[in-house]
């Protein structure tokens, strides 16, 4: 049974990512951000050791922290995963051979590197260019991925934290002011109450 289910889901991992595995990247990446904030929330909520009015303030900073992290690395991965694939289908980045192709067609030659221009739709078209068309998808997948894996790299080390210590100074001051006026702090308790 166990077996059966694993074999399944390894199919549909295999038949959906196979052709782009900065797909499965992007995803695990994302999945991983997700997962990760989820515990940090579930550990401030389930230890007894932090007063209620701490967890009022940690888990909104939780929250945003978790917004940061997973949509951060989602959007700046998937926008370099599809700016990379858009220069590989306009043939601005082309293994040798498709570079030779394209040069040696005159109808093409002039059309590489321009927006409208889509090399997928060129070489599925033919299918006497399979052999060429191999080797473009192939180099596709590896330069998404390795643009994935190096904008990955740079989101989770550069961009995201840059802007969760933005967002956490915005929530601290927040929290100062709030401690400095009772009253400003009881309006806030009072609709987090509500929510």
């Amino acid at each position: 049974m166990t077996s059966s289910f694993l074999q399944k889901n390894l199919n549909w991992i295999y038949e959906n990512f196979k052709k782009d595995t900065s797909k499965m990247l992007i995803a695990t990446g994302t999945l991983g951000w997700a997962l990760s904030s989820l515990a940090q929330g579930l550990a401030i909520v389930a230890n007894p050791k932090i007063s209620n009015e701490k967890k009022s303030f940690l888990l909104p900073q939780e929250l945003m922290d978790a917004a940061v992290n997973v949509g951060g690395f989602f959007l700046f991965t998937m926008f370099a995963k599809k700016c990379i694939s858009k220069m590989a289908s306009t043939g601005k980045i082309a293994p040798q051979s498709v570079r030779n192709f394209l040069n040696s067609h005159s109808e093409y030659k002039n059309k590489v590197g321009k927006l409208d221009f889509n090399l997928d739709d060129v070489l599925n078209n033919r299918p006497e260019l399979a052999k060429i068309n191999d080797s473009y998808q192939s180099y596709k997948n590896f330069v998404t991925t390795m643009g994935t894996i190096g904008a990955s790299v740079l989101s989770c080390n550069i961009i995201t934290p840059v802007i969760r210590n933005f967002t956490a100074s915005n929530v601290q001051k927040t929290y100062i002011d709030m401690q400095k006026n009772p009253q400003l702090y009881q309006t806030y308790s009072n609709n987090r109450m509500k929510i």
